[in-house]
């Protein structure tokens, strides 16, 4: 049995969890250990399953994962067993990640909507995934999350923290702005890139929750933008953006073009809080390693500072 990222863990209770919802045809490989999870294949007769154990961090994912599955079976990932109180999490194969792909912004057209239908249809579940731990980034808790940031040591530049600080004041005036619209709050995955949608055929599968929030919904595309950006080199100018922008919007109704800008400037900072929720669970050279990339996700959101 490979070694997993928790010395807690009980590496014999894993392979008997995992032979008691499937039947293994050969040993297990880690596919990837990082401080929030470490993910095993389990080679199959028909393929291949996914092990996740979550770290303390991500511990609501399993279930919240399981919970999606059973009311949106064709756009999540299939979820073989899970065990809500361990973290652990089994899925069924979900294809190839659109990144190896090249991130094709067509493969985006086809998923948004269905992850709007999901997201509209959750909102009804957004009190429960909060009381089962699904981290807590409604609108109106944001103002208190920006001056927590604040007080942080952020890995930053003197000017830079200046700008931040004297944006404190308008950033409240825009999540009171965003809280008139009065959309319904709901899941926000907060990871929605290329990694993280999943082809096989012609089906299209969200996965990995862990970094999911309770939360202004149209948020999630800082994300996937952001890919968009930086992997597909497309210019903020692209007409893709607004394409994209509008087939998520539509299951969400006409209009909402504004509230979308202005959920997209609010979501950028709440990015940061998500991540800062990452950081704190971090030590030693896992930290280090964090904030190597952490001011890249600062500073995206430091440029939405004007006005």
């Amino acid at each position: 049995m490979p070694e997993l990222h928790s010395s807690s863990v009980d590496r014999a209770a894993v392979e008997e969890w995992i032979r008691a919802h499937v039947e293994p045809v050969g040993p297990f490989e880690v596919a990837h250990e990082r401080p929030w999870a470490t993910v095993l294949r389990v080679p199959l007769a028909s393929g291949v399953a996914w092990f996740k154990a979550c770290a303390p961090i991500q511990k609501f994912e399993p279930r919240l994962t399981a919970e999606l599955y059973a009311r949106w079976p064709d756009r999540v990932a299939e979820v073989l067993g899970h065990d809500e109180e361990r973290a652990w999490l089994l899925l069924a194969d979900a294809g190839i990640p659109i990144g190896a792909l090249g991130n094709p912004p067509e493969s985006w057209l086809a998923a948004l909507p269905m992850y709007a239908e999901l997201q509209r249809g959750e909102t009804a579940h957004a009190r429960e995934h909060l009381q089962n731990g699904v981290p807590d980034l409604r609108v109106s808790t944001m103002p208190a999350r920006y001056e927590d940031l604040l007080r942080r040591d952020l890995p930053l530049e003197t000017d830079e923290i200046s700008r931040l600080r004297g944006f404190a004041a308008r950033f409240t005036e825009l999540c009171e702005e965003l809280a008139t619209h009065d959309m319904p709050e709901t899941i926000q995955h907060d990871d929605l890139h290329m990694a993280n949608l999943y082809a096989q055929s012609e089906r299209l599968r969200v996965l990995d929750w862990g970094d999911s929030s309770i939360s202004h919904p149209f948020a999630s595309l800082v994300v996937t933008f952001r890919f968009l950006g930086e992997i597909n080199k497309l210019p903020p100018s692209d007409p893709w953006f607004t394409r994209l922008r509008d087939a998520y919007l539509e299951p969400w109704g006409l209009g909402l073009a504004g509230t979308f800008a202005l959920a997209i400037r609010v979501g950028t900072f709440a990015h940061t809080f998500a991540w800062v929720r990452q950081r704190d669970a971090l030590t030693g050279k896992a930290r280090r390693d964090f904030d190597q990339r952490f001011p890249i996700v600062l500073r995206r959101a430091l440029a939405q500072i004007r006005d």
